[in-house]
């Protein structure tokens, strides 16, 4: 089982995307199972009252690598798959934006850390003007459009610290030349099929956020299909 950030590297190196926590209805591994042994959600160890006493070593663990990866640069970490935290080998990052890669349209959070660099929630509120509801809605479609990752957590301002998000460009030092988007959403399906073993249209639209009707076409393309219980279900060639 993964006990180092060094270990947790080289597992999302090896699988390239991942969720940090288990999701039911998303094909994805985690890296919670990796750590923990087994998806079962043990976080916490609770006296005979169902009280909480602690969290366990693994989760311990956990709750720190995800912000830590990102901040030694081992492994992109942010709300990227599945409007999920999520897990990305650095050498996939170049195809997964150029698959689903946004603009940020003039966003006032985007443009704040363009300028001032890598900032927390709190920072963007006071640097911005903005309510605290509208900076978390900005964070979430910045993260979903792969403009904005995690940066690296900043200690103070509550028990946990601040996360600071930064630009995933500047973060990661994207090359200028992305592969072409239609060839990296069909690498990006052959690999969850290929992880999987087998998908449905809904599957893969619910990792990557893409049009069912788009999402079959490629499996077309990735995979060999049949009709089973009304379904249309795609294998791995």
């Amino acid at each position: 089982m993964i006990r180092t950030l060094r270990q947790a590297a080289g597992w999302v190196d090896e699988v390239g995307l991942a969720l940090v926590f288990p999701k039911a209805d998303v094909v994805l591994p985690s890296l919670w199972e990796q750590v923990n042994g087994s998806p079962t959600r043990d976080w916490s160890v609770r006296d005979a009252d169902g009280g909480f006493v602690r969290w366990t070593e693994e989760m311990g663990f956990l709750w720190s690598a995800k912000d830590e990866l990102p901040a030694e640069g081992l492994v992109c970490v942010g709300r990227h798959l599945a409007r999920s935290v999520s897990c990305v080998a650095p050498r996939l990052l170049p195809t997964l934006v150029a698959a689903n890669g946004q603009p940020d349209g003039g966003d006032l959070v985007a443009e704040a850390i363009r300028v001032h660099g890598p900032l927390t929630g709190p920072q963007l509120r006071e640097t911005t003007g903005l309510a605290k509801k509208d900076v978390d809605r900005s964070l979430g479609a910045l993260h979903r459009s792969l403009v904005l990752t995690s940066a690296h957590l900043v200690e103070g301002g509550g028990a946990w610290g601040s996360l600071a998000h930064d630009l995933l460009a500047r973060k990661w030092r994207l090359p200028k030349r992305l592969p072409d988007r239609d060839r990296a959403r069909l690498e990006l399906t052959a690999l969850v099929l290929d992880r999987a073993g087998e998908l449905t249209a809904a599957d893969l639209s619910g990792v990557f956020g893409w049009r069912r009707k788009e999402s079959a076409l490629l499996l077309e393309q990735a995979g060999d299909g049949r009709d089973e219980d009304g379904f249309r279900i795609w294998t791995r060639r």
